[in-house]
């Protein structure tokens, strides 16, 4: 990449006022998810923004936050509309009003509310980079075949044993069936979209 393109993908960090708060609850964060949910929990496309979001405050780098703008976002304007639902509309959110998952990490889980917000800001203040689809989606591939083969099936980790709780989610498949066609299906029904959406209403 030349010194010309970096121009274009980078700007100069973020304010501190927003990156170093932002930097220290995923400090926090990080170690509480880690002891109650393990490893396997951070290969979720949510938490992965998280991380995404991070590297874009502190560097600029457009291509982060563009490719969780096209796989993450629609999902996370979801959860946040069914938060204020109180988890009652498509239950995305039910856990945050589970009074036996503890407060602490109910507080924690709320960067669902404003990860998406920092994504749009950012897309407003950068851009969308058209490379995103692309690099999400090989991305996607990546992340789907660890989750797949690195975490239990009963965590179902990004919805690799299929669209709902435990590896019993779907049973009309054999697993891997199920996971193939899913990675298929990801970037050309969803991916696509939304890229399509972006790359119109968020220019350089």
């Amino acid at each position: 990449m030349t010194a010309k393109q970096r121009n274009k993908d980078q700007i100069p960090a973020y304010p501190l006022w927003i990156t170093l708060p932002y930097t220290l609850f995923v400090a926090v964060l990080t170690p509480f998810y880690w002891l109650r949910y393990g490893p396997g929990n951070f290969l979720w496309f949510s938490d992965l923004a998280l991380f995404a979001v991070l590297i874009t405050l502190w560097t600029g780098y457009r291509l982060s936050y563009s490719m969780m703008a096209v796989g993450v976002l629609p999902l996370e304007l979801a959860w946040c509309v069914d938060f204020f639902t109180g988890g009652r509309l498509i239950g995305l959110a039910a856990y945050m009003f589970d009074p036996k998952e503890p407060a602490h990490m109910r507080v924690l889980s709320g960067f669902h509310l404003f990860v998406p917000v920092l994504i749009i800001f950012m897309l407003i203040r950068q851009g969308y980079d058209r490379r995103a689809f692309k690099a999400q989606t090989v991305f996607a591939w990546v992340v789907l075949l660890a989750s797949y083969w690195l975490t239990r099936p009963e965590e179902n980790i990004n919805w690799v044993h299929g669209a709902g709780p435990g590896p019993e989610a779907q049973k009309l498949l054999p697993p891997r069936t199920y996971l193939g066609l899913y990675m298929v299906l990801l970037p050309v029904a969803a991916y696509l979209p939304v890229h399509l959406v972006l790359k119109q209403l968020f220019r350089r």
